[in-house]
């Protein structure tokens, strides 16, 4: 079961990763457009404390399933 959580987080992460701009604008045309996130800056902080809480699970997850 730890593994499976270990996997989903990474493909999770991956695919944030990918999907993120490289520029600070890239967000404001998806709020924009929809009123999912709520605005371009609640969205920004969300998606990098998310980006960051998924990269400590995969730290922690990793070194973990090593022992």
């Amino acid at each position: 079961m730890l593994k499976f959580i270990w996997l989903l987080g990474n493909i999770l992460l991956i695919a944030l990763i990918l999907t993120r701009t490289p520029n600070n604008s890239g967000l404001e045309n998806f709020a924009t457009k929809s009123n999912l996130l709520g605005s371009p800056n609640s969205a920004e902080k969300f998606l990098n404390q998310f980006t960051w809480i998924l990269i400590a699970n995969y730290f922690i997850l990793a070194v973990k399933l090593n022992f």
